[in-house]
């Protein structure tokens, strides 16, 4: 007979697995008729797009592009700086042991590198190196009981359990445009490079929906009619909904902004500004702390009970952080003394992360690509120095075996160049860890009564407590309760008991029932 329960439902929102890898895309890059060959190549930078995402059995499938920007010297009379401008496709199927199509992928797709090689004149290839960054996660909806209704002396044992349970989650897409306008002197001839990030992100709750706030900040490079190499910065706000039913205030909103398509035109109409728009995925992971007081065994003295239990994991402690690690350095640069830095590109790298109970400690570099005026054939040149950092953030009560993703923003960046070429340099980073726990609980699905059992008659037995015993344990062995052993025995605190005790056990004892053909 199935025993009477009362259930809460929660749903368990769990790390499948994480994986990183390195994968390397290529695609030829063909010059068109309108511009000169190409003589060297001067720079090469990129922005990833991913449209598509997709978890298959045993596989993740990620869809996507490079935007690329080449500026290089062209093989002409005047040796004058061109660029080119392309999209690298790529679909990339990579193996994931245990996700299948009902599980969800978080993914991270960076630029790590870019390399450009010359085929000839009018055509060179172009080999990016991309860092994938991916975790499958997995929803399972589960009925935990909370409390046995129609059995009146029934034993359970408790424990205090503090879980994140899945509210909901969601995707949208929002749009950030924009018209640069660059100065009135300048006659834009050429877009040399764009680059995008995206900074100052923000969220707030309201009426079952998340709001998703942030910049887009845009730097571009141009080249005029007269030769000059301009730079022009601005922000692009863009605000998007996500809509989530039943999320509180208090919940926790994980948030992941992922460029998805870049438009960047000079406008035909209005002269000396710049068309940009920038399509933006917001996905949205929402949580709420449950503290639930979880069964993980059960008896009764006057019945006999069977009860099925399984281990599942889940996800705890969710939290997250932010901290700010002000780099002040100087670099001797002899190439750039008293010339002009066009523009800075910035990519900090973590080489080591350290965990203790208190502290988790980063090792790293910041790649800082110098863009600069120069009195070669060109007039500009780039530059590379690497600026060693280390970080420490203050977390109280962590494990080793925590979760920290980790992502790395620049949100200021200052620098003076000096007569002797020393640059003093003001980075500032912004760490933005998201943290948690994967802990294993174990659930009890359901409770039935054997009802070919009898109860016969209350006895009394001696026990002497034996090594790694407790009374729980002691109590459930022999159909008793922790109450009244403690009881018979004087015991003051039942967790208190030591191998050679002599115990007295009240009991009640079974015989299986005569079954009629």
């Amino acid at each position: 007979m199935q025993v009477d329960v009362t259930k809460e439902s929660v749903v368990l929102n769990k790390i499948v697995g994480q994986k990183n890898e390195t994968i390397v895309v290529e695609g030829d890059l063909i010059v068109p008729d309108v511009k000169p060959d190409i003589l060297n190549t001067i720079n090469t930078t990129g922005n990833v797009c991913v449209y598509k995402k997709e978890v298959l059995e045993g596989k993740v499938r990620i869809d996507g592009n490079v935007n690329v920007y080449v500026i290089y010297l062209a093989d002409n009379e005047e040796e004058s700086i061109r660029s080119l401008n392309t999209n690298i496709d790529f679909t990339q199927v990579l193996d994931f042991e245990g996700c299948n199509s009902e599980m969800s992928i978080d993914e991270n797709v960076s630029v790590k590198s870019i390399e450009c090689k010359i085929l000839n004149g009018r055509k060179i290839n172009v080999k990016a190196t991309l860092q994938f960054e991916m975790e499958v996660y997995s929803n399972e909806n589960v009925d935990i009981i909370k409390q046995i209704n129609n059995i009146q002396d029934v034993q359970v044992l408790e424990s205090d359990l503090k879980m994140n349970s899945l509210v909901g989650e969601g995707c949208s897409k929002a749009y950030a445009k924009d018209t640069i306008v660059i100065e009135n002197i300048d006659n834009l001839a050429e877009i040399l490079k764009v680059d995008l990030a995206i900074v100052n992100k923000d969220i707030k709750i309201s009426y079952n929906k998340v709001l998703g706030k942030a910049d887009i900040s845009v730097k571009m490079m141009y080249l005029t009619e007269d030769n000059r190499i301009k730079m022009v910065e601005s922000k692009i706000p863009v605000m998007g909904f996500v809509d989530i039913e039943n999320i509180e205030e208090n919940n926790i909103c994980d948030m992941k902004y992922k460029l998805k398509n870049i438009v960047v035109k000079p406008n035909s109409v209005e002269e000396h500004s710049v068309y940009i728009e920038v399509e933006i995925e917001l996905y949205c992971r929402v949580y709420e702390n449950k503290e639930i007081k979880l069964i993980q065994d059960l008896y009764s003295p006057s019945e006999c009970l069977n009860f099925n239990q399984r281990c599942v994991n889940t996800m705890s402690n969710k939290c997250g952080i932010k901290e700010v690690c002000n780099i002040r350095e100087r670099v001797m640069v002899p190439e750039i003394s008293g010339n002009e830095i066009y523009d800075v590109d910035i990519k900090p790298i973590i080489l080591s992360k350290n965990v203790t109970n208190s502290k988790i400690m980063y090792e790293g570099e910041i790649e800082v690509n110098f863009i600069f005026a120069s009195k070669n054939v060109a007039g500009i040149d780039v530059k590379q120095v690497k600026l060693p950092f280390n970080f420490n953030v203050d977390a109280q009560d962590i494990n080793q075996n925590i979760n920290i993703d980790t992502k790395i923003e620049v949100i200021n960046q200052d620098f003076i160049v000096g007569a002797d070429g020393a640059i003093d340099s003001k980075i500032d980073l912004e760490f933005n860890l998201n943290m948690s726990n994967t802990i294993k609980i174990n659930i009890i699905d359901e409770v039935n009564i054997d009802e070919t059992r009898d109860r016969q008659i209350y006895s009394m037995v001696i026990y002497f407590v034996r090594p790694g015993d407790t009374l729980w344990n002691i109590a459930k062995k022999f159909r008793s309760t922790v109450s009244d052993i403690a009881r018979v025995n004087n015991i003051e605190d039942v967790n208190k008991i030591y191998p050679g005790q002599q115990l007295f056990i009240p009991k009640y004892v079974y015989t299986r029932s005569e079954v009629s053909a």
